[in-house]
């Protein structure tokens, strides 16, 4: 049976149950995505203030069939959060729902609702003198509810894992409405299936995150960053290995980094200041954290001596400061907006395995070759394989200029990867735009599965419809 739209009629019943100013007309800013590919179809969105009103919200959906879209902070980049076609859905934002319940430091755990902005939990969990490590470019905007939902990733998972690594228990409304009272601080609760980690990165597909308890972990009294200089990314891991021979795990990130991304910054971010007249072919931003008493620069510039004397390393600069440091990553934080203002034919989120990378590199790049003349900006979260992996026109062109050539690029990308054992969505999930890819690389009888627990857990079919799955 077809969904329902979220029409006008709709909408006045369902705003009869729920408080004042809680429905109301979508903006465009729930209608829209950051790189402009898709608008939604939604007419009416909800903004509950907690977790019963996003009960009501989901039963009145269930009972009527009509679809429901849940809306983060609008930083996805796979459509996840708008629903271009078919009847119009009503979008759910839990932008009200921004609480930080409680901070436990002694346990190490904080409790924060769905639609707390990532951010706002760094900086309570540093009033308590912790560290909530999820770090990513969109912080500032991402809200956690759509965070979990993704299973978002970051520039520190190589230390402390994805998003789901760091969730102790959960509080959502399951697709009949019903509340799933699971926000529990135990570190060992081995009760059975663990609708947890089902939720997690289901990107609204089997029900509403409306709250987490999150893992915190004790601050690092020492940060030490460095860039350094590679001949190659063979070069890179090999750095990345003696690094972690001689600072074990208190590297908390390693970013390899093309030429290509600093000449964009250099394109379309002229005062980002620079620490070179030419930037090298690839280099790498390390960052470690470390105990009171010790010294991280040292222990850079101890790695440093010895990948230079190996080959590994050429150049390289040791930040001094906290400035120092912040001016790197500042750096590496604006690629993303660089990337945007250039504008990519084809954008890949992908990974393989660690010893693969340099592989992979050089037949992407010897492949898409044959396809034309091409601008490729390879970077990314390396230390754990995930890379960015984005195509773009030759100077002078634009992507429209290539429009037809998006779907064989892709292709050429993702065809390698499956080859190699790797993951067509390493870290911004399937949304809308992976749908066909997961259909194609995708392990039959884990499709399969995946089918039928939504059909389960969402037989009519409700929840963010057309996302993951195709409807």
């Amino acid at each position: 049976m077809p969904l329902a739209p979220a029409d006008d009629a709709f909408a006045n019943r369902l705003g009869k149950i729920l408080p004042a100013e809680t429905l109301r007309p979508a903006e465009p800013r729930f209608l829209e995505e950051p790189r402009g590919r898709w608008t939604s179809t939604a007419t009416w969105v909800a903004l509950p203030r907690d977790v019963d009103e996003v009960a009501a919200i989901v039963t009145s959906c269930a009972t009527e069939r009509v679809g429901l879209v849940p809306f983060g902070g609008g930083t996805g980049l796979v459509g996840g959060q708008l629903h271009p076609d078919g009847p119009a859905p009503l979008v759910i934002s839990l932008e009200r729902m921004s609480a930080i319940r409680a901070v436990h430091p002694q346990e190490s755990v904080a409790v924060v609702e769905a639609g707390a902005i990532l951010a706002d939990v760094q900086r309570a969990a540093e009033e308590a003198d912790r560290l909530f490590p999820l770090s990513l470019a969109s912080e500032g905007s991402a809200q956690i509810g759509g965070l979990l939902g993704t299973n978002a990733g970051g520039v520190n998972t190589l230390r402390y894992g994805n998003a789901r690594d760091l969730v102790l228990g959960l509080e959502a409304v399951l697709p009949d409405g019903s509340i799933w009272h699971g926000l529990k601080r135990l570190r060992k609760d081995n009760t059975g299936y663990d609708l947890r980690h089902l939720l997690i990165g289901a990107e609204g597909t089997l029900g509403i995150i409306t709250a987490a308890s999150l893992k915190l972990v004790p601050r690092p009294t020492n940060i030490g960053t460095a860039l350094m200089t590679v001949p190659s990314p063979e070069a890179a891991l090999a750095l990345l290995a003696l690094a972690r021979g001689q600072l074990g795990e208190t590297i908390s990130a390693f970013e390899l980094l093309n030429r290509t991304g600093f000449d964009f910054l250099a394109e379309t971010l002229p005062d980002l200041r620079q620490p070179w007249n030419t930037a090298p072919d690839w280099s790498v931003l390390i960052e470690i954290g470390q105990s009171a008493g010790s010294d991280p620069a040292s222990a850079l510039e101890d790695v440093f001596a010895e990948a230079f004397e190996a080959g590994l390393v050429s150049d390289g600069i040791v930040a001094q400061s906290v400035g120092q440091s912040q001016d790197l990553w500042t750096l590496r934080e604006h690629i993303p907006e660089a990337n945007r203002r250039i504008g990519a034919v084809s954008s890949h989120d992908i990974s393989v395995p660690l010893g693969l990378i340099p592989d992979f590199i050089t037949r992407a790049g010897a492949a898409l070759a044959a396809l034309g003349d091409w601008r490729i900006n390879c970077f990314g979260h390396v230390g754990d394989g995930n890379l960015h992996y984005n195509v773009f026109p030759a100077a002078g062109r634009t992507p429209e200029d290539h429009i037809n050539q998006r779907d064989a690029i892709k292709a050429c990308v993702h065809d390698l990867v499956h080859e190699l054992g790797g993951s067509i969505s390493a870290e911004h999930g399937i949304g809308r735009l992976k749908v066909d890819d997961l259909e194609r690389y995708g392990d039959p009888a884990k499709l399969a599965a995946m089918r039928a627990i939504k059909a389960a857990l969402d037989p009519k079919g409700i929840m963010n419809p057309g996302a993951v799955l195709r409807a």
